[in-house]
């Protein structure tokens, strides 16, 4: 089979298009032919380094998001079988048989389920890591309920456009940033029911008025840095605070004035730790059934790339042009 590897971190020229043995499935694994990964900035950060201790030994593949069809079940497998179509976030990292970045894949069948009927396999293998990401942090963290005052950072980014619809879905009442008007325009368009330029002069005026003049009940960083220390200031007293970055140090008294609670999502504990991995493939189950409810849907960046320009698509991610998720297309 044909895979990219890379055989130490660096940009993207250290990607290596190269032939691989056929991968065989162990128990309670599946053998899949990979037809579509996406770029997530967690897989430019292992491939340049900045998250060496988390990926598999070298020379690796990498990413973790994938859709394809099953050719073959392992010992132990019974929810699958081999023609299933499926998704989900299953590796690219330690703890995993392999990555995204193949014809062929092994993969935990705890990980995966099958995709939503009305999407295509390109636009199914854009979804788990962003969309897990945003369940845990919006459903099972905040419990996100109708009625709430919800505070969305990004709501045209990754994990941003989807935690946008989750909320909209559980009744909340949304408020996101964006950075210009076409993206401000996407949040719109997913369900935000107001969209703030966060670059604006009264951007923090404009906040507080969309709160009531009270706070958020909850605020999620989807970015980190800054955004993290301003979700503290724009949150209720006894407000909750969700992030996904969290890596650089920030001044807490804000929440101890204000009595806030503050969950951190790092979604590739289960792969990295071999624990509930069960629970990211119920995610990816009720995920799928909400997408063909016409709840969920993606946002794909316009560019299209092949297994063999994987790190072009590598390079428009982390420049930042991208709008939506960056699919590689593999078979």
């Amino acid at each position: 089979m044909q895979a990219q590897i890379i055989r130490d971190f660096g940009g993207p020229e250290v990607f290596e298009l190269t032939d691989l043995p056929q991968p065989q499935p162990g128990r309670g694994e599946v053998l899949l032919e990979v037809h579509a990964s996406s770029v997530n900035p967690i897989d430019y950060k292992i491939r340049a380094g900045g998250r060496a201790a988390i990926c598999n030994d070298l020379p690796a593949v990498l990413h973790g998001d994938v859709a394809g069809r099953v050719l073959e079940v392992g010992p132990g497998v019974v929810k699958l079988q081999p023609g299933d179509e499926v998704f989900g976030c299953a590796g690219g990292v330690r703890g995993t048989s392999g990555g995204a970045l193949a014809e062929l894949m092994v993969a935990d069948a705890r990980l995966l389920a099958k995709k939503p009927q009305r999407l295509s396999m390109r636009e199914a293998a854009a979804l788990p890591l962003v969309s897990i990401t945003a369940w845990e942090a919006l459903y099972e963290r905040a419990a996100v309920a109708a009625g709430q005052r919800t505070l969305i950072y990004g709501g045209s980014g990754g994990v941003g456009h989807i935690a946008v619809q989750l909320a909209k879905a559980r009744g909340a009442r949304v408020v996101s940033t964006a950075s210009s008007p076409e993206k401000a325009e996407i949040a719109e368009r997913l369900g935000a029911d107001l969209v703030i330029d966060r670059r604006a002069p009264d951007a923090a005026e404009q906040l507080r008025k969309a709160s009531g003049g009270k706070g958020f009940d909850l605020v999620f960083d989807t970015v980190g840095g800054a955004h993290l220390d301003e979700a503290f200031a724009a949150a209720r007293i006894n407000g909750t605070v969700v992030s996904i970055s969290t890596l650089e140090p920030h001044d807490l008294s804000p929440m101890h004035r204000n009595g806030l609670s503050l969950h951190v999502v790092f979604m590739l504990i289960p792969l990295l730790h071999g624990i509930n991995r069960e629970r990211h493939g119920w995610i990816m189950k009720d995920l799928a059934h909400m997408v063909d409810a016409g709840e969920v849907t993606p946002l794909l960046d316009k560019r299209r790339f092949s297994l063999a320009e994987a790190a072009e698509a590598h390079r428009h991610l982390e420049s930042g042009a991208a709008t939506g998720k960056v699919v590689i297309d593999v078979v």
